[in-house]
Parts: C-alpha cells; sequence; structure tokens
C-alpha cells in the first residue's frame, strides 16, 4: 500500500544521527527519496553517513542539552535544505544504577539529554513543521512502558518524552501537524553490548525471558520507523507485538514487578559494589554514545 505521507522531496531532520537508530533511520528516509539533515555530537560519523545518504544530506555538530546549538542547527537546515517537513528527535543515552547509588550529576544528565534534549528539539523546528503540516516524531522506548530496576533516569525520561509527544499532539492537530511516539524494544545498536559489561545489568538480561530478550537489528527499526512516518503514524513500535504491551501496559507492568521482585536484592547488590569499587566512573553513560556526551559536557565546563 503506498504511503499517505511519501518523504521523497521531504526535509528530515534527525538528532542522535552519528549511530544505531539515528544513523539508519536517515539512511532508510533518503533511499526514499528525503533530504536528511543530520545533527549530533559526532563530526566524523555524522559526515560519513551524509555521504550514504546522498548529496542531499547535510550535518551539523551539536547538542541537544544546549539551546544556542540547537537552534543553530535547525537554522542550519533550513537555510540549507528550505524548510523541515519532519522532525525524529532521537537523541538519547543511557546510565544504569539504583536510585540509592546513581551518581546524581549522571541521572540528571540522562533527564537532560532524553527529555529536556527532545523538547529543545521540538521547540526550535517546531514553526517550521507547522509552516509545512509536518510530522513530528519523539523517540521513547519500551522502557516507558514497563519500568525496570536499575534504570530510573533512562524510564523516566522516556516516560516524560511520551507524555510530552501526547500532549503537543493535542496542541498541534488542528494546524495539520502530526505527532508520533517510538517504542522500542532491546535494539542492537552500539549501547546494547556496553551495557553487558555492567555487572548488575548482565544480572538483570539473565532474567528477562521470551520475545523481549530478543534484539533486534537497528535496520529493523529504521524500517519500521520510516513506515511509521510515511504514515502519520502516532505510534511506532518496534518490533509490533510492542502494541500488546501499550494496551495491557498496566497489567504487563506489574507482572514484570512480580517477575523481578525476587532477583532485584542480588542486581542491587551488584550495582552497589560496581559503586563501592568505582565511584561515579560506574554511572558514566553506556557506550561510545555515552562517551561522546562525557566529551560534549567536559567541552561545555572547560568554555
Amino acid at each position: 500500500m503506498a504511503p499517505g505521507y511519501p518523504l521523497n522531496d521531504r526535509v528530515v531532520l534527525v538528532t542522535g544521527a552519528a549511530r544505531g537508530i539515528g544513523a539508519a533511520t536517515a539512511r532508510r528516509a533518503a533511499a526514499r527519496g528525503a533530504r536528511v539533515a543530520l545533527v549530533g555530537l559526532e563530526p566524523r560519523e555524522l559526515e560519513r553517513v551524509a555521504a550514504d545518504c546522498g548529496p542531499g544530506a547535510v550535518w551539523f555538530e551539536a547538542d541537544v542539552t544546549d539551546v544556542a546549538s540547537v537552534e543553530a542547527a535547525v537554522e542550519g537546515t533550513v537555510r540549507e535544505l528550505g524548510g523541515i517537513d519532519v522532525v525524529m528527535a532521537n537523541a538519547g543515552i543511557a546510565s544504569a544504577g539504583t536510585v540509592r547509588t546513581i551518581d546524581p550529576s549522571a541521572f540528571e544528565r540522562v533527564i537532560e539529554v532524553n527529555l529536556l534534549g527532545t523538547w529543545r528539539t521540538v521547540r526550535a523546528c517546531l514553526p517550521h513543521v507547522i509552516e509545512r503540516r509536518g510530522h513530528v516524531l519523539c523517540v521513547a522506548s519500551v522502557a516507558a512502558i514497563v519500568h525496570g530496576p536499575l534504570f530510573g533516569a533512562y524510564s523516566a525520561s522516556k516516560a516524560g518524552a511520551e507524555a510530552f509527544a501526547d500532549c503537543l499532539r493535542t496542541e498541534v492537530a488542528h494546524l495539520g501537524v502530526s505527532v508520533g511516539v517510538a517504542y522500542y524494544s532491546w535494539i542492537g545498536t552500539e549501547m546494547v553490548p556496553a551495557a553487558y559489561e555492567k555487572p548488575a545489568y548482565a544480572k538483570a538480561r539473565e532474567h528477562i525471558k521470551g520475545p523481549l530478550a530478543k534484539t533486534h537489528p537497528p535496520e529493523y527499526a529504521a524500517d519500521l520507523t520510516v513506515q511509521g512516518i510515511e504514515r502519520r503514524a502516532r505510534r511506532v513500535v518496534v518490533p509490533p507485538w510492542v502494541r500488546g504491551m501499550l494496551v495491557a501496559r498496566g497489567v504487563i507492568g506489574r507482572l514484570f514487578e512480580r517477575n523481578m521482585r525476587s532477583v532485584v536484592p542480588d542486581l542491587v547488590a551488584a550495582s552497589e559494589e560496581e559503586v563501592a569499587a568505582h565511584g561515579a566512573e560506574a554511572s558514566r553513560p553506556i557506550g561510545i554514545g555515552g562517551a561522546a556526551d562525557l566529551a560534549a559536557v567536559a567541552a561545555e565546563s572547560s568554555s
């Protein structure tokens, strides 16, 4: 079936576009004829992804926690490509740790990037998206539906992004703008293997069974994401069975809590041992993307 909102010659701005789902989605959108604007922290990776996306692609190094940086990327996109039809607020990081032991700055940085970064991105793009009666996609996660131990900051940030998008949808529908939320299960980005290096996280994964335990490639997520944008869908779910979790989220949340109850003491102990051994280092953002975010924080502090 032909898409209701074909991406050919539309301008799609993606944050967190240097790697993972953001990069894969930008490539898929470009293959559908979109002109993409890539926004992120790693210039070499952004340049590489832009080359994959063809001559209509542009890229901007920008930190979504910095208003001026985001606005400069948006202004550059409009200047180079003429406007913005679609914005995908995808930039995100994760830090693991219990509420009692996680480094406070790490907890707050996850909220700053994942939730306030989404707000800043959408806010800057919105006048241009409204002008073109376009589409906004805010990236949440299964963590917005089921809230497990050790990921309080991540779950709170993704649930906040979901609520933000739902509120925005009602505000802009009469202006011809559609708003979607993306819910991803385990996607094989660089963040996942990096998380396995954390003992508490590895223990938690041992107790996740069935379809929820499967990891899917970023390209699979990108295909479903682009299809969702082309339908102007209010929900993008990867894999499709996540839709059932949305319908039964209250029941599933209680079952998940019950299932995890017996193993949480071991998870907490492992997390606390890591903190005792490594201090604040144990709470640092996960993976290469997390390292890029740390570099951005250091650069801001020294400027």
